[in-house]
């Protein structure tokens, strides 16, 4: 495994982040625990979840799953870097009682016990703001995290879903009052989905943030959605927002030229994609939220996959990027 620094911190982490989205919904806890202890064997020492993965009525059961993996000891929490959110409500039908959401000093305070509780540890080393708070002032929410960061029980502070000018200006206000400010932004980035290029991985960079994307396969589509589709097996692709986004005809164009320019070279398409994401600059580390054993092997592969230029420039043509602003839509 391949090791890089969190943004311009001295933290150290795996360039393969697990995600634990699916552990609880889809993955139970045994074959949970399995995954993390895979991962961990296999060097990747950067966990990420946050306080409403379960969804619904089970909101915080990722925690715990987390939380009971930590308990078996062996040095499984002093091996990983923790890494939870906070911001939505914790309500089954996100009906929440006045300020049991989102980013005031009260609701930081409450959900950072809460998920201390559910993790079964006395620390977070990394937490995460899952959605910008338009109405909570940046004096209040760096005040919070100061008294939490006071009380030993978080160490370092990201963002996710963030625009460009909302990271300049929470760290504006942080050095201000003498914090260390964001140190990580967790965004949607892939080959599909560039529009981070523009202004939000310029942002990351300028201010020192390592960039961790999500949804590095696009929701499937960059799995190999075509050929299972053909094949008819079992696909992420089959439902939901990438389901609508296959009756693209001009997607599935690019996706076509995607799998034939893979398949040439003999790869796996969601291999790529992953090591595609490992060359950008600013990048940290993708998450991958495996269901089972085998689909985290397969994405284990990636830091070992190395893209020539040539490869680079071929994905390029298929998916070209929005290029840096303004000039991406001024002169």
């Amino acid at each position: 495994m391949e090791y890089t620094q969190l943004g311009r911190t001295g933290l150290k982490v795996s360039r393969l982040v697990l995600g634990t989205m699916n552990f609880g919904p889809l993955t139970e806890e045994a074959d949970s625990h399995t995954i993390m202890d895979s991962a961990l064997d296999a060097g990747v020492n950067f966990f990420d979840t946050a306080n409403v993965y379960g969804w619904g009525e089970n909101k915080g059961r990722t925690e715990e799953i987390v939380g009971s993996w930590f308990a078996k000891g062996g040095g499984r929490r002093e091996k990983t870097v923790l890494a939870t959110k906070v911001y939505g409500s914790m309500d089954a039908n996100n009906a929440s009682w006045p300020n049991e959401d989102k980013l005031s000093a009260l609701n930081i305070r409450r959900a950072a016990d809460a998920s201390l509780k559910r993790l079964g540890t006395d620390y977070i080393d990394l937490y995460q703001f899952h959605h910008i708070d338009r109405a909570t002032p940046w004096d209040e929410i760096w005040q919070a995290i100061d008294v939490l960061i006071q009380q030993g029980k978080i160490l370092y502070v990201g963002s996710s879903n963030f625009a460009g000018w909302n990271i300049a200006q929470a760290n504006e206000l942080a050095a201000r009052r003498g914090l260390l400010g964001l140190t990580s932004e967790q965004c949607l980035y892939n080959l599909a989905e560039r529009r981070a290029e523009m202004e939000v991985i310029p942002a990351a960079q300028a201010y020192g943030l390592g960039v961790i994307p999500w949804s590095p396969l696009q929701g499937g589509l960059l799995g190999g959605a075509l050929r299972k589709e053909r094949e008819g097996g079992a696909s992420r692709s089959a439902t939901g927002r990438s389901a609508d986004a296959l009756k693209n005809t001009a997607l599935r164009e690019k996706l076509q030229a995607y799998e034939d320019l893979v398949a040439k070279h003999g790869l796996e398409p969601g291999d790529v994609a992953l090591a595609w994401l490992l060359t950008r600059p600013g990048v940290t580390g993708p998450i991958v939220g495996p269901r089972t054993t085998e689909q985290l092997d397969s994405a284990l592969r990636a830091v070992e996959l190395e893209l020539s230029a040539e490869f680079l420039a071929e994905l390029e043509e298929i998916f070209p990027g929005p290029g840096p602003s303004p000039e991406a839509f001024a002169w």
